[in-house]
């Protein structure tokens, strides 16, 4: 069993930055294909970026490439998400979630289906 926990949500204005992170405890992380979604009000939870086991196997959203960076440390369990050039839009709260079984070194999963694993999740509120 996995347990999540995401920080380091908070108010922002828009243009500011914010880094996400997503602490497993019960087991290393290394073995999890990871993701990061969001919800934002009235609306469904999607997928923002992914991360395979290879860090090096990354995917993001259009709306997120080269504002939104993911990144995992194994060493601590601990998978980020580094949030540059926030727009209001961004307003949401976001989410983590680890996937137990896995196919290859380099697979990541876009579906929330996909995943096992949930944090309790982290607002972010970008302001005008």
């Amino acid at each position: 069993q996995v347990q999540l926990a995401e920080s380091g949500g908070g108010l922002v204005q828009a243009g500011g930055s914010l880094r996400l992170s997503c602490a497993a405890s019960g087991r290393s992380l290394s073995n999890y294909p990871m993701g990061w979604f969001r919800q934002a009000p009235g609306k469904g939870r999607e997928i923002v970026a992914a991360v395979a086991r290879n860090a090096g196997s990354t995917y993001y959203t259009d709306s997120m490439k080269g504002r939104f960076t993911i990144s995992r440390d194994n060493g601590k369990s601990t998978v980020y998400l580094q949030m540059n050039s926030l727009e209001p839009g961004d307003t949401a709260v976001y989410y983590c979630a680890a996937r137990r079984t896995v196919s290859s070194l380099s697979r990541y999963y876009l579906n929330e289906n996909e995943y096992d694993y949930w944090g309790q999740g982290t607002q972010v509120t970008v302001s005008s």
